[in-house]
């Protein structure tokens, strides 16, 4: 049985690299570290939004933020610490994760803050202008 493409459609043409990327975010299915994702502030002038991923035993230098295109990526790095322990469990590992989302058009980094084992990250979306143009019609006569 053949898999037909979501977006094989005439009508969607063009739409391949949202395909890929809609593909792409159905692939990560690693829920670590886990995060909240909530609607900050109010009022209409923008819309605000903050990330917060629980990055617990994680410090600044750690932790990398970037924006890519329409990409944020939360990266964690740990080194396993160098200092001769036996552990008799092992509950708490160093691991490294990568965490991608999908920003919308106009979307923005404005801050990221690590406190208490929590990095939030706030996002916005200023409101467009409005923009008016008045086109002149001609005539032919």
């Amino acid at each position: 049985m053949t898999r037909v493409p979501p977006f094989s459609s005439p009508l969607l043409v063009g739409f391949d690299a949202l395909e890929k990327k809609l593909e792409r975010i159905a692939k990560s299915g690693d829920s670590y570290p886990p995060y909240n994702i909530e609607r900050i502030g109010g009022g209409e002038a923008a819309q605000t939004l903050r990330i917060t991923l629980a990055v617990a035993g994680f410090s600044d230098a750690d932790l990398e933020v970037l924006v890519e295109e329409n990409q944020l990526i939360v990266r964690g790095r740990q080194a396993d610490d160098d200092t001769p322990r036996e552990f008799l469990h092992r509950g708490i590992a160093a691991r490294q994760f990568s965490r991608v989302f999908m920003l919308a058009d106009g979307m923005r980094v404005t801050a990221a803050q690590l406190k208490n084992g929590l990095l939030s990250i706030d996002l916005d979306r200023p409101q467009p202008e409005r923009f008016i143009k008045r086109i002149a019609i001609t005539s032919d006569e």
